[in-house]
């Protein structure tokens, strides 16, 4: 293990055993959820939640857009449209997403991070800090990127394809030397249908104006920001693409293929 990846990891312990009373007393904390992952990969896509609505249940958070039209990344109360071009703009409130995750962010757990770690490395010291696996986690990192990988996807048209065929040809964008916010979720092993199993990530640059889902990442300095969650509600979508999905079977390399 490199010195600056044992100061990274170091310095999230001790955040953890210092943070535990305040996750205690913050059992009224939920995530928002509108439907589910497996609908998502089966290629229900038709929004029925409006961005006006979801922004009252929390902001800090991710997603997509009805028709899966770019990826959703919520900062601060506004939500963000990252379209196929990698372009970031405030989404409009009539909008509608098929799938989102918020909630009303409260740090509970915060740690500078120093040294130069990639992706998986950072998750590897995120989990160190983290009172319980089994619990939901919002997570927000910002700072200094030597490299962001993200994507988008555009806007799909009926007969919808599956998420799987969808990311085959998924606009890439890479990032060097910039500024900005991870917005994420942690998620415990069993909510596998559910959401995504582990951290899912959409990035921001700091001016706002690019991001996407990320896919690789190397930070170089930062800030990490934890919110524990002891509650999920989800709204399910009431169309009969949902009604009739498959949603049944385990999807674990579905998530893997479009999550990479």
């Amino acid at each position: 293990m490199t010195e600056t990846r044992k100061l990274c990891l170091l310095g999230l312990v001790v955040l953890g055993v210092s943070g535990c009373a305040g996750t205690a007393a913050r059992d009224a904390d939920v995530l928002y959820q509108v439907s589910t992952i497996a609908a998502l990969l089966e290629g229900v896509y038709d929004g029925e939640v409006t961005i006006a609505a979801l922004k009252t249940r929390g902001d800090v958070g991710l997603g997509t857009f009805g028709a899966l039209d770019g990826e959703m990344v919520v900062l601060d109360g506004t939500v963000y449209q990252v379209t196929a071009d990698g372009r970031a703009r405030v989404a409009p409130d009539d909008l509608t997403t098929p799938f989102a995750a918020v909630t009303p962010f409260e740090s509970d757990l915060g740690a500078s991070l120093d040294g130069r770690i990639d992706l998986r490395e950072l998750q590897l010291a995120l989990d160190l800090s983290l009172p319980s696996r089994n619990l939901i986690y919002a997570v927000k990192v910002t700072g200094e990127f030597a490299y962001v990988k993200v994507r988008s996807v555009p806007r799909q048209e009926e007969p919808y394809r599956k998420l799987t065929e969808v990311v085959k040809a998924q606009p890439v964008f890479e990032h060097r030397d910039v500024r900005g916010t991870l917005v994420g979720l942690r998620m415990p092993a069993y909510v596998k249908g559910i959401n995504v199993p582990g951290y899912h990530f959409h990035f921001l640059t700091e001016d706002r104006t690019e991001g996407g889902h990320v896919l690789d990442c190397i930070l170089t300095r930062g800030r990490a920001d934890i919110d524990t969650t002891f509650a999920l509600d989800m709204a399910l979508p009431r169309d009969k693409a949902f009604a009739e999905a498959d949603l049944a079977g385990d999807r674990q390399n579905e998530v893997h293929a479009v999550e990479k």
